[in-house]
């Protein structure tokens, strides 16, 4: 959004549904039921109440929700705009965005009421990157793999997941290229579309991809609700989320290349040790193992044992991850420091970070690769071998 000092941004939720997929509940349709002692809606509501980029707020609720709706959110009722839903949210949002009219807004985000985990930093991205004539769509690359399957349940194929992303909302448009579109889609199909950057499309309104948050989540089944609910309850569960480190070093020795991070570099000597003496997957591999208190690299791959001379690295790492996957862990995040004196390895960063993708499959953005000099000091400034040092990042679940 180039200028959004005298631009009003509005948001239209939609609340309407009756939420069966999460089951039958005293509390209500999955909108109104709690999480940390608030209701999801009400926590959502929240979200964009206190960002002070926004403007009115109109909320699409089932008729017979008026009563919970208003006890559910308290003074936050008097924030927004409830107005009585319909039978699918294409046209539930419609009437969310019909009911924004007499406020005029420039641009307005579409939200699904039980998506309560959304943030600030999502909702700036999508209004920096919009404007009069585009929407923004916040979305996260998909990362597992795609399988398709017949009526039986067998697979049938295996579908390629370049350029898939999964949608999230807000999904922010200008308001009249949307409302427009929404009115020439009740004419023609008033219940076919699953989101609106769907029907921004079929519209011809083109929408921009901005990155989304793997934490803003929607909330669909009761086992959603449940967790989210742990979570937020003071505590009672908290992400088991584990941090390990990794250092390694070695002297340089004679030799035509280095490989660091799993990539070979033309240089005039090598790094002298029993493997290949990649000191930035050997420290990796020992920032995994540390997550799941594993040992270090020497505990598996001890150097007295003859197999592993002359060994490629990727072999460590690769049973690294394996040890921290049998555990239950997720890899979130890599990072890798190489401290050199020389080569240069700015020009192969890329191409580290790729090597490492490869063993790893966590996704390039996943993965940092950095170096550093240390300023002519020490062995590493004499030019006598190099350094790494790595840090991971693994989610394990919940400790309850």
């Amino acid at each position: 959004m180039t200028n959004g000092q005298n631009q009003t941004i509005a948001v239209a939720i939609v609340a309407a549904g009756r939420g069966e997929r999460a089951g039958q509940s005293h509390e209500g349709p999955k909108q109104y039921r709690e999480i940390g002692g608030q209701a999801v809606l009400a926590r959502t509501v929240a979200a964009f109440a206190s960002d002070d980029t926004i403007g009115p707020i109109a909320i699409a609720i089932h008729r017979d929700d008026r009563e919970i709706f208003k006890q559910s959110l308290g003074s936050l009722s008097d924030r927004v705009i409830a107005v009585e839903g319909s039978s699918s949210r294409q046209a539930s949002v419609y009437c969310a965005l019909e009911a924004l009219k007499s406020h005029e807004p420039d641009f307005v985000l579409i939200h699904d009421g039980v998506r309560p985990f959304v943030d600030h930093a999502t909702i700036a991205r999508l209004l920096e990157t919009m404007d009069g004539n585009v929407g923004a769509l916040p979305a996260m690359a998909v990362s597992d793999t795609l399988k398709r399957a017949d009526d039986a349940g067998f697979v049938i194929g295996t579908e390629p997941r370049a350029g898939l992303f999964g949608a999230q909302t807000p999904q922010a448009f200008p308001y009249s290229a949307i409302l427009n579109a929404h009115a020439k889609a009740a004419e023609t199909d008033p219940h076919g579309f699953t989101d609106d950057a769907a029907l921004a499309e079929w519209a011809g309104i083109p929408v921009r991809i901005v990155e989304g948050a793997p934490e803003n989540v929607k909330l669909t089944w009761a086992r959603d609700i449940k967790m989210a609910n742990r979570i937020m309850s003071n505590g009672a569960d908290v992400p088991d989320i584990r941090t390990g480190t990794g250092y390694d070093v070695h002297s340089f020795g004679p030799g035509d290349h280095v490989t660091l991070c799993g990539v070979e570099i033309p240089f005039e000597r090598a790094l002298s040790g029993h493997s290949d003496a990649d000191v930035g997957l050997h420290a990796l591999t020992d920032a995994l193992l540390g997550t799941c208190s594993a040992g270090d690299i020497g505990t598996h791959f001890p150097p007295s044992d003859l197999q592993w001379k002359g060994a490629n690295s990727d072999i460590f790492l690769s049973h690294a991850a394996q040890t921290v996957a049998g555990k239950g862990g997720r890899i979130s995040n890599v990072d890798v420091t190489i401290i050199a004196e020389v080569p240069k390895i700015g020009p192969h960063r890329e191409a580290m970070i790729e090597a490492i993708d490869k063993i790893l499959n966590v996704g390039p953005e996943r993965i940092s690769v950095k170096a550093t000099t240390n300023e002519r000091l020490g062995f590493v400034g004499r030019k006598e071998g190099i350094a790494a040092i790595a840090t991971a990042t693994v989610f394990y679940g919940t400790v309850t």
